[in-house]
């Protein structure tokens, strides 16, 4: 018991902190955002200084106010702040699961061959993908078209389209992004064992 209530006296604490700081982050005032939330200036003012019991109306009131959610005003923190990548040696590849999107996979990748020069081997399946080049020039052939993608660029498709990548002039290094569909096509590939490097 003692333990809920030191929970709940810390997620109490995170809301007030986090009101504040979402008003502070709209550049507003105690009096625009109690303008906004129809609370008196004190009030909201006691509120985010913990001198007022945190009321369930005033709360939806306020997440309204801050154009949020009251989810997303009254969730807790998470323990699980930094996360490892898990390696795959066998195709040179790192994953991060993004826990935010369900589904949403960050793979960094060095490439060192061109893109293949036949259009049979792109690949095209559901999904979105995003791409950072984080050193070298990467090639994007999208459909019909060849993008060059520099240190830095980035790039965001729809896999629908027949795709693939390579590195220009030397390895590359990308950060790439995929949601859930975009993923699962990947992961088809690589049991029929396509080529990762090839196609992203």
């Amino acid at each position: 018991m003692l333990l809920m209530a030191q929970e709940d006296g810390e997620l109490d604490s995170l809301v007030r902190k986090r009101i504040r700081a979402l008003r502070v982050a709209q550049g507003w005032s105690l009096e625009d955002l109690a303008t906004r939330a129809r609370l008196s200036q004190s009030t909201l003012s006691r509120i985010e200084n913990g001198q007022r019991r945190l009321a369930l109306d005033q709360l939806v009131t306020l997440a309204r106010a801050l154009d949020t959610s009251l989810d997303q005003l009254v969730a807790t923190a998470t323990d699980d702040v930094v996360t490892n990548p898990v390696t795959d040696s066998a195709r040179g590849l790192k994953r991060w699961s993004v826990k935010a999107d369900p589904g949403m996979t960050v793979v960094r990748q060095r490439m060192t061959d061109p893109p293949p020069d036949t259009p049979s081997r792109m690949r095209a399946h559901p999904g979105r993908e995003w791409l950072v080049v984080l050193s070298g020039t990467a090639v994007l052939l999208l459909g019909n078209r060849r993008f060059r993608v520099e240190t830095d660029q980035a790039a965001e498709f729809p896999t629908m389209l027949p795709h693939a990548i390579g590195a220009e002039g030397g390895p590359c290094e990308i950060l790439g992004i995929f949601d859930r569909d975009a993923r699962r096509g990947h992961q088809r590939g690589e049991d029929t064992g396509e080529g990762a490097r090839a196609a992203t």
